[in-house]
């Protein structure tokens, strides 16, 4: 990975997280439209290009990775409460360690998709008869993923009583876990397997967060999806597709 890619992973959290510094504890109704976008996109490019590459390197073990992928994201939520897909449950009375509770989570699902990040154009090249195309799907879709979770982060540690410098801090924190584990794994070097073994982990929790964001409706009482919603589905879905034509 270049050093560029590893601020622009930095920066964009700080960026969505900034905007939620800056709206407070104001509405922002957008957001989950947002997210049905980044969701559709993230579901996209995982089922376009992340999976047929793991399951060309894997084969049939590819499917346990990415179910393991599943769970883990499923357990991180317990600690998250769902801030990765837009969550924003912020607590006037929050108990003494909820912040901790919600950066543990969001850290380690954080850490754990940067980990293949530095060997992705590796084995996805190799595993296309070698042919780079200079792309990193997964990076695109971390990116897209992120900022509207830094912006959630934020909106529930304001909402929750946090002092400003402390949450700043907290989102710095946040903002340099996926660069992290781009370099470790980088630094160590791994193989093509053990990078799309991580891939695949990392398929699984993209799914979970993915799918949690298309079939959660506007309310409770409804399943209808309302027609923006759909247009941004339509649209996240639509881009992951002319990743495939370029």
């Amino acid at each position: 990975m270049t050093i560029s890619e590893y601020l622009t992973l930095f920066l964009t959290v700080l960026i969505g997280g900034g905007i939620g510094l800056y709206l407070q504890r104001q509405r922002f109704d957008n957001l989950k439209l947002v997210l049905s976008f980044s969701g559709a996109f993230l579901m996209g490019i995982s089922v376009l290009h992340l999976m047929p590459t793991v399951y060309l390197q894997q084969k049939e073990q590819a499917g346990l990775w990415i179910l393991l992928g599943f769970f883990i994201q499923l357990f991180l939520e317990q600690l998250s409460t769902g801030v990765e897909h837009g969550h924003v449950h912020a607590e006037d009375k929050a108990p003494k360690g909820f912040a901790i509770q919600i950066m543990l989570g969001l850290c380690l699902h954080a850490f754990m998709e940067g980990m293949p990040l530095s060997g992705y154009a590796g084995i996805h090249d190799a595993e296309h008869a070698g042919h780079s195309h200079n792309h990193n799907h997964l990076l695109f879709g971390i990116i897209l993923h992120k900022a509207p979770a830094a912006f959630a982060l934020v909106m529930v540690l304001v909402g929750s009583g946090l002092k400003r410098s402390l949450v700043i801090t907290y989102l710095f924190i946040f903002a340099a876990m996926t660069p992290a584990g781009a370099l470790l794994t980088q630094l160590t070097k791994l193989s093509p397997d053990t990078f799309s073994v991580l891939l695949a982990v990392v398929i699984g929790s993209f799914l979970h967060i993915a799918t949690t964001i298309l079939f959660e409706s506007g309310g409770s009482r409804s399943h209808r999806v309302s027609g923006k919603k759909i247009l941004a589905i339509l649209l996240g879905v639509s881009l992951s597709l002319l990743t495939m034509l370029a």
